[in-house]
């Protein structure tokens, strides 16, 4: 569906939605794994007016083609509308989910659900490392991480979005080496000493300087971010995910079901679109509605988020320096 249809669709559909009782709120498994979090001081971070980010570049990084979508779809689209350019990069081959009638069909269908995703988060290119799924702690995360502080350099990374290198009973290993890689890789990206043959080819070192860590098990959340204005679009980016999405076409078969049963459930609309829409927002995505209710918002998306590193030094100066 073309996304000016999708929009307005959402605009006609939202308003008898809104007006009928909605699904319980509850914190839902999303792409697998339990969702609960420790919970810190959390700052709310909000939908910011005109280009505060422009000329800033973040790289959404995720072992699979669902992750990213599921995770943090939201706080990508908010990020590029305040003015970052976008690159989406996906580090398995994706050959291990979805349904297909091989191995090679199912690589390739997900990789164009991937670039489709990339294009509805309105990211500017999507980028592909090819690691073998579910099998990547057995490659060497060295060569991993080289492969990463060179993309960062090339496209002069500020803002990492990845899995939580911290999170709690994180159980698939393409999760936790992406997300270490991508820590020590962002940590080592602005040193001369590191791949200095970089340097060479035309590389300069390049900071990264902040990072938004997305987990699916237990986290430090420090970082709230409100994703209301951009939830219809995330709806819109995952449900491109067809092949191992997190709803594909249940809304519909649902529907179906119901009707054969001679019910409906009004929620769903008069049609399969209305019905895959409005399933993949309040039953797949349902997590976002009950991380949002607990800081009075209506959708958000929790992150541990570290940001630039400022020092004592330069903080004290910034405040007391005075002309000579």
């Amino acid at each position: 569906m073309r996304r000016r249809h999708f929009l307005e669709a959402s605009l006609l559909a939202g308003a008898p939605a809104a007006a009928q009782p909605l699904p319980p709120v509850r914190e839902s498994s999303g792409g697998g794994g339990g969702s609960t979090s420790y919970q810190v001081k959390a700052t709310i971070e909000r939908r910011q007016t005109g280009k505060p980010h422009q000329g800033k570049v973040l790289a959404a990084i995720q072992p699979h083609c669902d992750d990213i979508p599921i995770y943090a779809g939201g706080t990508v689209l908010k990020l590029i509308d305040e003015g970052y350019t976008g690159y989406l990069i996906t580090v398995s081959d994706d050959s291990m989910a979805g349904e297909g009638a091989t191995y090679g069909e199912i690589v390739l269908k997900n990789e164009r659900d991937t670039i489709e995703v990339g294009k509805r988060l309105n990211c500017k290119e999507s980028l592909f490392l090819n690691y073998p799924n579910h099998n990547m702690d057995a490659w060497p995360i060295v060569e991993l991480r080289a492969r990463l502080v060179f993309l960062f350099r090339l496209l002069k990374v500020d803002t990492v979005l990845v899995y939580d290198p911290s999170g709690l009973y994180e159980r698939n290993p393409d999760h936790y080496v992406t997300a270490r890689a991508v820590e020590w890789a962002a940590a080592i990206c602005s040193s001369t000493w590191d791949y200095p043959e970089h340097f060479k080819a035309g590389l300069t070192p390049h900071p990264v300087r902040e990072r938004y860590y997305f987990s699916r098990g237990p986290q430090l959340v420090n970082r709230v971010v409100d994703i209301t204005p951009y939830m219809d679009q995330k709806v819109w980016a995952n449900l491109a995910n067809v092949t191992q999405g997190p709803a594909g076409d249940k809304g519909a078969r649902l529907r179906r079901r119901l009707a054969a049963q001679g019910k409906r459930l009004p929620l769903l609309g008069n049609d399969d679109e209305t019905a895959n829409r409005q399933y993949t927002k309040y039953f797949a995505l349902d997590r976002d509605r009950a991380r949002g209710q607990q800081y009075g918002l209506e959708f958000a998306e929790f992150f541990h988020y570290i940001g630039p590193d400022e020092s004592a030094v330069d903080d004290y100066v910034s405040q007391n320096a005075v002309p000579l």
